[in-house]
């Protein structure tokens, strides 16, 4: 039956009246008997019956008022995105690409309101091994969150955070004897970061317009590793500012500012425009985006960067 004759014969039973029907339907008196007369043929009963001024509705018109309203409704949940979700329902595994970094920071705190909502989702991190690829395209990633670049052309993305990265080092280093400026910080032997051994970076461009140069004793491929090796060595590392404080704290390491001058980094996310309007995959990365913008159930480690505009 059409969709829209089934909408008449919905409001018809609700108003046991052809004139008011039409009101409600945008059409004529006539136009509503008509459309009156077409249902009482398909559904072979008169469905409605004048009873003096006004028309009341026969048995078989009291059992489809019920089940046409049920119906209908049922169609408008099908057919408008995201209507009759409810996320404890939910029963989906979402995977996001993320630095190491973030991923302690937050894991915790997203596991955790994820689950109060939806008990049944699970979260796997990826590392950042196919960053710039294909993954979001081919599906092998739901959402990737970091600094996003080398994305394709279709790729939905969001800003979320604009932060800095900071020095860190153990809190005894000779180097928190002093003022920390270009020059000692050169001087210092240094941890780089980079999961395909990369040795130079923004920090060493910044250096050499100073006339300056820094050792890089050693290249490891995380940020979480680089603390637990500054930790123990007179090296320094590589965090973003104000991320983990208490963790940085309790690993007996201490941050300072870089003195050196730097653009700021743009954390954001980014999916497939396939999840964009997808009930489930927007409620996740509601939760995600809410989990790095304040992820003040994680130990009491809270970013303190400014949300982007």
């Amino acid at each position: 039956m059409d969709l829209n004759l089934l909408r008449a014969l919905d409001v018809l039973l609700q108003e046991n009246s052809v004139t008011r029907a039409a009101e409600r339907l945008g059409t004529s008196p006539a136009a509503a008997s008509r459309t009156l007369a077409r249902l009482r043929r398909t559904v072979g009963d008169p469905l409605l019956v004048r009873a003096g001024q006004r028309l009341v509705p026969t048995p078989r018109a009291l059992e489809l008022r019920e089940e046409v309203g049920a119906l209908l409704r049922r169609c408008d949940d099908v057919l408008r995105p995201g209507a009759g979700f409810d996320a404890v329902h939910l029963r989906r595994s979402f995977t996001v690409q993320a630095a190491d970094l973030l991923l302690v920071g937050l894991a915790g705190t997203l596991t955790e309101r994820i689950h109060a909502e939806a008990p049944h989702v699970d979260v796997v991190f990826l590392p950042e091994a196919v960053e710039g690829g294909p993954a979001l395209r081919q599906g092998w990633v739901d959402v990737e969150l970091g600094v996003l670049g080398h994305l394709d052309p279709e790729i939905r993305t969001r800003q979320l955070v604009r932060t800095t990265m900071v020095g860190v080092a153990r809190r005894d280093h000779p180097l928190f004897d002093g003022r920390i400026d270009a020059r000692r910080f050169a001087a210092t032997d240094h941890i780089g970061i980079s999961r395909l051994g990369k040795r130079l970076g923004p920090i060493d461009s910044a250096l050499a317009e100073l006339g300056l140069r820094r050792r890089i004793a050693v290249v490891v491929p995380s940020h979480t590793s680089a603390m637990l090796l500054a930790r123990d060595t007179d090296l320094i590392a590589l965090c973003l500012a104000d991320w983990l404080p208490e963790t940085v704290s309790a690993l007996g390491l201490r941050t300072f500012p870089l003195p050196l001058d730097l653009a700021p980094l743009d954390l954001g996310m980014a999916w497939h425009p396939r999840n964009a309007t997808d009930p489930g995959h927007r409620w996740f990365r509601d939760r995600l985006a809410a989990a790095v913008l304040d992820p003040s159930d994680a130990a009491g480690d809270a970013p303190r960067g400014s949300t982007a505009p």
